[in-house]
C-alpha cells in the first residue's frame, strides 16, 4: 500500500541514565545466549547519534530499481533454503529481495551461543520466476528485510507471522488472521506542518531459538537524520493472538517537533458510519483494515473514535496522561459486514498497544487522510508526550502489542462498548406513518457488553449526548437491542456549516455512573471541492503480501 501521508508526525520522552539501562532492560530471557543484548545495540545507537547522518546508499541496478510491484512479487524465497531449516526449532526465517524502492540493503545477523554472525546475501535463496535478467546483476545486492514463519494454524505447516520490510515498518498476525494494518518503530513529524522523516531499521540481530523456545527475540538498530534507536522485539506466536513486547531506547540527533511512539498505520475507505460516493456500485458494505481508534486513559475511561475517510486531512488529539492502552481496532468480525472473499477484511487483526511503566503526560493523535481507493494507507495513530524532544535527549519506552481478532477481550466485565455506528438520513414519522426525511443526519450507535447485558429488567439507563456548536441536536432516543443484548442510541443532528467538522459524544449512564465507553465521533468537514491527497513515494506500509504466506 502507498502512504498518503501529507506531512509531519509524533513525539515522546522518558529520561533514564544510560548507566542503568543495561540493568533495567537488557537481561536476556532464560535459555538464551548471553553473548548479545539490548545494551549492545544501545551502545551502537548512542555512538551513531554522535556522528553525522549518512543516508543508506542505493546499490540497485536498473533492472531492479525499475521494477513494478507485480515483478517484485515474483522474487519469492525458496522453502528449501529457509534459515534454521536444519535446526530443531519450529521457527524459520526467509528474506525479502531488494527491488523497487527497497534500494538499500539491510544487514541481518544471527545470534548463537557461539557469537554473532551476519547472514550473508545469497541469490540462491530466491526463486525469480520468469524474470529475465543477467544473474550477475545480483552480485552486489543484499536483503531488503525478512519474514518469520511458524506453524500457528496447523502442525507442520509453516505460516508467515512477522514481516519487517521498508523504513521501520513491520506487521504481525496470529492464528487464523491475514495481514492488515502495520506498525513502525518510530514516527517523526508526521502531522503538518512540515515534511515527514522516515527512520529506517538499518541492521537486525535475530536470536536463534533453542528447540524448546516458543518465542523469538529480534534486535534492531534504527537510524534517521534526527534520531537513532535500539530496539528489542520479543515475538510470542500461538493461541488466537500474537503478542510482541517492545523495548525502545531512542537518541536524538536534533530537535523533533513531533516524535511518535508506538505508531500504527492502517486503511479506512468507507463503512456504515460514513456515507460515501465510493460505496455506490460496490457490492462490499465496508472496506477497511481498521474501523476505529480505541483509547483507555490513565483514569480508566474508554474512548471509541470511529474512523472516517475525510475529504480533507483531519487530525484529532486526545489528551491521555499515562495511557493504559490505545490501538486501531477492527470491530465486527462477521463476514457479512465485508463480503470480500479475496481480501478477507473480516480476518485482519486489530493492534492494541499496552504501555509498560509510566509514560507521563501526553496525547494520542489520530490522522485521517483522504484516499480514493483501498490501496493507500490513510490512517495513523500514535502517542505524543507533552515534553519537548530535544537534541541530545535519550528516551526509553516499553510496551506490549496485542495483534488480535478478539476485541471484546480487551474490556472488563464492568464495561460496554460500541458494536457499530450507522449513519443515515434523519427522518420524521408523519401522521400517515410515512417516514419523511427532514434534511438532517442521524447516527445509530449500538452498545453491547456485559455491563449492559446483565442489567435487570427495568434498570434505568440514560444516554448522555453532546454536540459542539457547529450542529443543532434535534433529538436523542434510546431503545433496547435484544439482537445483541444491548442498547441502541439514535442521535439526530443538523450541521450548521458543512465546511467545518462536528464533534459528537455519547455515553450510556446508570445514574451518575458511566456503564459504557465514550463514543467520540467527528462528522468530517465537507468543503465545496474535494482536497487532492498528496502521495508520498515512501516504502509500502504493509511490507508483505496481503495474505499470510504459507508453505507445505
Amino acid at each position: 500500500m502507498t502512504l498518503l501521508f501529507a506531512a509531519a508526525r509524533l513525539r515522546a520522552r522518558s529520561l533514564l541514565a544510560l548507566a542503568g539501562l543495561a540493568t533495567l532492560l537488557c537481561l536476556p530471557a532464560a535459555g538464551q545466549a548471553q553473548t548479545f543484548s539490548l545494551a549492545d545495540v544501545t551502545r551502537q545507537a548512542r555512538d551513531l547519534m554522535e556522528k553525522p547522518y549518512v543516508a543508506p546508499a542505493n546499490n540497485l541496478p536498473p533492472v531492479f530499481s525499475g521494477m513494478q510491484f507485480a515483478d517484485y512479487q515474483k522474487m519469492q524465497p525458496r522453502a528449501d533454503r529457509f534459515e534454521w531449516r536444519d535446526q530443531p526449532t519450529p521457527f524459520r526465517l526467509s528474506f525479502y529481495h531488494q527491488g523497487m524502492q527497497f534500494n538499500a540493503p539491510v544487514r541481518i545477523n544471527e545470534i548463537t551461543p557461539e557469537g554473532v554472525q551476519e547472514i550473508r546475501y545469497d541469490a540462491g535463496r530466491f526463486d525469480f520466476g520468469d524474470l529475465n535478467f543477467d544473474r550477475s546483476a545480483t552480485s552486489n545486492l543484499g536483503y531488503a528485510g525478512f519474514r518469520v514463519l511458524y506453524p500457528i494454524n496447523q502442525p507442520g505447516k509453516l505460516d508467515e507471522i512477522v514481516s519487517f520490510l521498508g523504513a521501520s515498518y513491520f506487521r504481525v498476525i496470529g492464528k487464523g488472521q491475514v495481514y492488515g494494518l502495520s506498525s513502525r518503530g518510530l514516527a517523526i513529524d508526521t502531522a503538518p506542518p512540515g515534511g515527514e522523516e522516515f527512520p529506517n531499521f538499518r541492521e537486525f540481530w535475530i536470536q536463534r531459538p533453542a528447540a524448546q523456545d516458543r518465542q523469538l527475540v529480534i534486535y534492531a538498530l534504527l537510524d534517521s537524520p534526527r534520531a537513532t534507536g535500539a530496539y528489542r522485539f520479543t515475538v510470542v506466536p500461538g493461541g488466537k493472538d500474537a503478542v510482541v513486547d517492545v523495548q525502545a531506547n531512542i537518541f536524538l540527533r536534533g530537535d523533533v517537533r513531533t516524535l511518535g511512539i508506538a505508531p500504527l498505520t492502517s486503511m479506512f475507505l468507507y463503512g456504515p458510519n460514513q456515507q460515501s460516493e465510493l460505496k455506490r456500485g460496490n457490492f462490499r458494505p465496508a472496506i477497511h483494515d481498521s474501523n476505529g481508534l480505541a483509547i483507555r486513559t490513565g483514569t480508566g475511561e474508554w474512548i471509541w473514535r470511529p474512523l472516517n475517510n475525510p475529504r480533507q486531512l483531519a487530525i484529532s488529539s486526545f489528551e491521555v496522561d499515562n495511557p493504559k492502552g490505545f490501538g486501531l481496532l477492527q470491530r465486527g468480525r462477521e463476514f457479512s459486514r465485508y463480503e470480500d472473499l479475496k481480501d478477507r477484511y473480516d480476518l485482519r487483526p486489530s493492534a492494541w498497544i499496552e504501555p509498560q511503566g509510566n509514560w507521563g503526560k501526553g496525547h494520542v493523535t489520530l490522522m485521517e487522510i483522504p484516499t480514493p481507493d483501498e490501496t493507500n494507507d490513510n490512517i495513523a495513530a500514535f502517542w505524543t508526550p507533552d515534553a519537548p524532544a530535544r537534541r541530545g535527549d535519550m528516551l526509553q519506552f516499553a510496551y506490549r502489542m496485542h495483534w488480535t481478532t478478539d476485541e471484546p477481550a480487551l474490556h472488563g466485565a464492568d464495561n460496554a462498548w460500541v458494536r457499530q455506528t450507522l449513519h443515515t438520513e434523519s427522518e420524521e414519522l408523519q401522521a400517515n406513518l410515512i417516514r419523511k426525511p427532514d434534511g438532517a443526519s442521524a447516527f445509530l450507535i449500538d452498545f453491547e457488553g456485559p455491563a449492559v447485558a446483565q442489567l435487570p429488567e427495568g434498570t434505568a439507563i440514560t444516554p448522555q449526548v453532546s454536540v459542539d456548536s457547529n450542529a443543532d441536536l434535534l433529538g436523542v432516543s434510546l431503545q433496547r437491542n435484544p439482537a445483541i443484548q444491548g442498547w441502541r442510541v439514535t442521535v439526530r443532528v443538523r450541521v450548521k456549516n458543512p465546511a467545518l467538522p462536528v464533534e459528537m459524544r455519547a455515553t450510556l449512564m446508570q445514574g451518575d455512573k458511566a456503564v459504557s465507553e465514550t463514543w467520540s465521533y467527528q462528522i468530517p468537514a465537507n468543503p465545496p471541492a474535494p482536497a487532492q491527497p498528496q502521495t508520498l513515494t515512501q516504502p509500502p506500509a504493509p511490507g508483505a503480501p496481503d495474505k499470510a504466506a504459507t508453505t507445505p
